[in-house]
This record gives C-alpha cells, structure tokens and sequence, in this order.
C-alpha cells in the first residue's frame, strides 16, 4: 500500500497517523524460489536430453518445498502471498515438470497417447494442488488426502532416473511410462490416505538408536541414490492403497476429510 495518511479523530485533537507498508517475508519465499528454480532446470536440462541431471532437479526443488513451509512456522513469518506462491512453484515443480519431463525422455514416441498421459497427469497436479488449498482446514493433518504432488513428480522423475543410470533403453518401457505416469497422476486426485508425516516433531528428543538409523539410512542411500530414492517412493506410492484396505477390513472411516463438522461445503466427500 501507499503510504497515505488516515486521520484518528478523538474528543480532543485530529492526529495524523502513516498506514504501516506491507512487505513480502524473504526467508521461506527464498526456499519457495529456489525450489521454482530446480522445476524450471529440469525442464531445461531435459530439453537438452540430460535426464538425469533433470530429475535430480526434481529432488532438489522436493527437499527446498519441505522446508520452506517449515521454515515459516519456526520464524513466524506464515502469510497468504507465502502459500499462493508455494502452491504455483508446485504446479510448475511438480505437475508441469514432470509431465513435460517423460513427454520428452519417451512419450512422444506413442503419439496423442503420450501427450494423453502427460496431459491428464499435469491436470491432475493441479486438481489436487487446489482440493488441498481448499480442503486445509478439514482434512486430517496426519494423513494427505491422496497422493502428494511431490511423491508423484518423485515417482515419474524417479523411474527416468533410475532408467538413464542403469542405461534402460526408453524405448522399451514406453508403454510402462504411459501406464506409471497415469497412475502417479490419477492417484494424486483419489481419496486414499498417505501419511502425511506432520505429527513428527523436530523439537522432540529421541533415542540415540533413532539417530544412528539415520546414518544409516543415507548411507543406503549414498551406495545407489537413483534405486534406493525410487524404490522408497514405489513404496510411499503404494503404501496408500495398503493403508485404504486395511481400514476398509477392518470396517474403519477410510477417509481423512473431518467429520466433525456439518460445513456444507463437505457433503458428499465421506467415503
């Protein structure tokens, strides 16, 4: 805003007083930009034919989204302009990206059944990118409400990666890309539960067995990052589904839209 002037009137006296300037908080966006940075560099370099330098890109802007969130909470600096501008890096990141990502590595090799797939997959990111905006305050905090858009460019990117590293010729899974680009894009926009891993606190102290776990775990990783980091998110992909079974046998609420409330808004989404 202008830094124009309002009058208070009182009994007494007229003052003057200057409107305070809204700004924009530079530390999370930071996070937010460079994380619109590693989308947009994946688009190059695969425009370029570097798939694998691209799809590290997408890991990259995957680690920079989880923190800028975090990243706000601990330095206070939440705002409305903060979750539009995460929410338009994570459609180019994770929905535009990745879809023009496999369109390029082997989809245009099948003709309007490539760009078919990467189409309804980018639709899909963002379908769900605004089910969750709208749906923030009702749906359980444990649990996404289908696929997150960053597991699902991790799955699509993950398989490019792992393929360029173990030398797969593209050509002969053209049809299992088709088939894994439309199941990582359909998923996002179901309501099958995948946790959702807010209610780990960082602040809360645990067992030195947790820490060495850790070590561990990216030590694992370092040893063959382009399998390991697949097959994590092949599991995280599927582990929904296994979570949205078990609670259908056991005759439990299955979904994770709150039902404590009778919001208009939210009728016919308890399934």
């Amino acid at each position: 805003m202008n830094n124009e002037l309002e009058p208070i009137t009182s009994d007494e006296d007229i003052v003057l007083v200057r409107k305070p300037r809204k700004g924009i908080y530079v530390l999370p966006n930071l996070f937010t930009l460079a994380a619109l940075f590693g989308g947009f560099y994946a688009i190059v370099m695969a425009m370029q034919g570097q798939f694998i330098q691209s799809s590290i890109g997408i890991f990259c802007a995957m680690v920079l989204d989880s923190l800028d969130g975090r990243v706000a909470r601990m330095t206070n600096t939440q705002s409305a302009f903060g979750e539009q501008m995460d929410s338009l890096s994570d459609m180019v990141s994770f929905g535009a990206a990745p879809a023009l990502i496999s369109y390029v590595w082997v989809l245009n090799g099948l003709g309007k059944w490539g760009w078919f797939a990467a189409f309804v997959y980018c639709a899909c990111a963002a379908l769900r990118l605004a089910r969750f905006n709208v749906n923030t305050h009702v749906v359980d905090k444990r649990y996404f409400q289908g696929l997150p858009s960053p597991a699902a460019a991790a799955l699509v990117a993950g398989f490019i990666w792992w393929c360029s590293d173990t030398g797969v010729v593209p050509a002969t899974v053209a049809w299992f890309m088709f088939v894994w680009v439309l199941y990582a894009g359909l998923t996002m926009v179901t309501n099958v539960p995948f946790y959702s891993f807010k209610d780990v606190s960082m602040k809360r102290s645990v067992p030195f067995a947790v820490i060495v776990l850790i070590a561990l775990g990216i030590a694992v990783i370092n040893i063959d990052p382009p399998t390991v980091m697949f097959g994590i998110f092949v599991m995280y992909g599927v582990s929904g589904y296994v979570v949205y079974a078990v609670r259908r046998f056991k005759g439990l609420h299955t979904s994770v839209i709150s039902t404590s409330t009778d919001e208009p808004d939210e009728r016919g989404m308890h399934k």
